[in-house]
């Protein structure tokens, strides 16, 4: 064997030693939460993957009547009626209408499943639990009432858990006959 050869062979021999070992500063899949990041109005919000089911476009939405202002209509997804929730109303933050853009993230947890519309949706991204700091003086009212925390970009992450178990958002109008 050439000494050229043998030269590849011990840095390829060594790449693969160095690519193999973990990094020590890689945090464990154990201190990882997986967030959904989507945008309502200005602001970055997230929720925690194990609660979605799936992203649909906005479409074929059926306005309630009689129904809180956060509650936007029901859509049919293969079959299942869903309602979907508008945040910025829940949240009272700034509308600007419905769009082509605007998505439905169906989200669903205690045998209720429900949608939540969101302007844009950017992506799955994981981020350490610690990372999460408690509550900015900004978020007041009902958004703190739901905050699991908020990351150093400022990226808000809701409590699911907390906004599906909430009686608020559950409507008991009957009619009467």
């Amino acid at each position: 064997m050439s000494n050229e050869a043998s030269d590849a062979k011990q840095i390829l021999r060594a790449r693969a030693k160095a690519l193999a070992l973990t990094p020590p500063h890689a945090p464990r899949a154990d201190t990882l939460v997986e967030l959904l990041e989507f945008h309502l109005a200005q602001e970055r919000y997230a929720v925690e993957t194990r609660y979605v089911r799936e992203v649909h476009p906005l479409k074929d939405l059926t306005p309630l009547p009689c129904t809180p202002r956060f509650v936007l209509g029901i859509v049919n997804v293969r079959g299942r009626i869903l309602p979907v929730l508008d945040f910025k109303k829940f949240f009272d933050l700034p509308e600007k209408g419905l769009t082509d853009l605007h998505r439905i993230i169906l989200v669903g947890a205690n045998n209720l499943e429900l949608g939540l519309l969101a302007d844009v949706v950017v992506g799955v991204r994981s981020i350490p639990v610690d990372s999460l700091q408690p509550s900015l003086a900004t978020l007041t009212g009902v958004r703190s009432d739901y905050l699991k925390g908020v990351t150093a970009e400022r990226l808000v992450v809701l409590d699911l858990a907390r906004i599906l178990a909430d009686p608020k958002i559950i409507v008991h109008e009957e009619v009467e006959a």
